[in-house]
Formats: C-alpha cells, sequence, structure tokens
C-alpha cells in the first residue's frame, strides 16, 4: 500500500509559544526550523514512504519541503487537526492507501521507526496511535485508508483518537514509537530533548547543532 506522510507546520514565528521563558524569539524560531528539518529528513529516509506532504503558510518551511523533494499545500491558519484534514483529503484524491501524520516537532525520530510503524499488521480500516510520553496526547497517527478517523489533535487526543476510530469503525490500536514519543513544547520537554542528545550518538542533526550553537552562545 502505498503512504502519504503528511507534515503539519505552524508559522516559525508564532510557534513555540510555552518556550518563551527558556527562549527569546529568534532561538525559538530557530529550533522550531531545526526540528522540522530533522523530521522531514527522517521521513525521506524512511524506506516506507512513498510521498511527504507538507501543510503550511509558512515560506521557509515551504522551501525547506521543496529542497527535501516534499510536496506543500497551503495551510488555512485553523490549527494542526484542520492542517491535517486537508492531508488526508489530499491522500484520498491521490490514490494513496495510507496516510501517516505526524507533527514537525520530534527531532528524534528515525527512519527505521517509521518503517516498523508503517510495517505493522493492520486491519482493512484502521488507525494505528502513537502516542506521546504522557501517554495523554498522540505524536503520529498512521490511518488506512487515509479516512479510517477524523483527526483531532489536541490535549487528551490519544483517548479522543481511541473513541473517535470507534464511532467511525475504525480498528485502534496503541503502538509505541520511541523515537516520536517525544515532543517540545515545554521547558522540560526541551530539558528532556537536551538530556536524551547528550546520551545519545547520531540523529536530530539540525536540532542538535542549534541547541550546541545556543549553548556556546550563552558560555
Amino acid at each position: 500500500m502505498r503512504t502519504l506522510a503528511v507534515l503539519p507546520v505552524k508559522a516559525f514565528s508564532d510557534s513555540k509559544q510555552r518556550l518563551a521563558d527558556e527562549l527569546s524569539v529568534g532561538p525559538r524560531r530557530a529550533l522550531s526550523e531545526a526540528m522540522f528539518s530533522d523530521v522531514l529528513i527522517a521521513l525521506r529516509r524512511a524506506r516506507s514512504v512513498d510521498s511527504i506532504l507538507v501543510i503550511s503558510s509558512e515560506h521557509i518551511a515551504q522551501r525547506i519541503a521543496g529542497g527535501h523533494g516534499a510536496s506543500v499545500l497551503e495551510d488555512r491558519g485553523v490549527g494542526h487537526s484542520e492542517a491535517a484534514r486537508i492531508g488526508v483529503a489530499h491522500a484520498l484524491e491521490s490514490g494513496f492507501e495510507r496516510a501517516l501524520l505526524v507533527p514537525g516537532d520530534c527531532p528524534l525520530l528515525a527512519p527505521n521507526e517509521v518503517d516498523e510503524l508503517i510495517a505493522h499488521p493492520v486491519a482493512a480500516r484502521s488507525a494505528l496511535i502513537v502516542p506521546d510520553r504522557h501517554r495523554t496526547g498522540t505524536n503520529a497517527l498512521l490511518l488506512t485508508p487515509p479516512d479510517a478517523l477524523t483527526p483531532t489533535f489536541g490535549p487528551g487526543s490519544c483517548l479522543r483518537h481511541q473513541q473517535v476510530a470507534a464511532g467511525q469503525g475504525a480498528h485502534a490500536e496503541l503502538v509505541d514509537v520511541p523515537t516520536l514519543a517525544l515532543d517540545v513544547d515545554t521547558p522540560d520537554d526541551l530539558a528532556a530533548l537536551r538530556h536524551t542528545l547528550e546520551h545519545t550518538r547520531g540523529g536530530a542533526a539540525h536540532t542538535r547543532g542549534m541547541l550546541n550553537q545556543l549553548t556556546r552562545s550563552r558560555a
């Protein structure tokens, strides 16, 4: 089955507002751009992803996406869930059998774990739900077919997606993907990311470089 990866990205200048006490506007924008680049590269390197679609009105994100061979559609600016639905509609119109919805702030994402998720056995109509590290939010959805459920991201979305799947006749299953567990929204998330990068080698090259540069500038 052909799989379209859908990557919604909000304007970098508006992202990561909850990190305002940790980072000023410039570093927050640079961090958002670096994380998006790392997620995009991981998806491009995943063998099971047939095509990548970025949903964004951010011109820098559009340019980065084009440089990596991804398609781009404009975001209507009404939130992550609506952007994901734009991607689902495009997947259906383009004949993809599956849609993988992923966020742009999980820079640790590993291509082999993307392939393992896509290889996971599924029912004819299914939703694989990847929880965040707190097991309350949703950090990815693998939908077979792309309209198996209506995406509804945000606080409490892990349980909500299970309920929506049941209501829409899709088999829902929680699947842990270690490198998709950590999305960066809060100071605690940023601290967890720094700790992980300090104790691992390889991956998240853009995010590593950006955070290292920030550390050096503060020294």
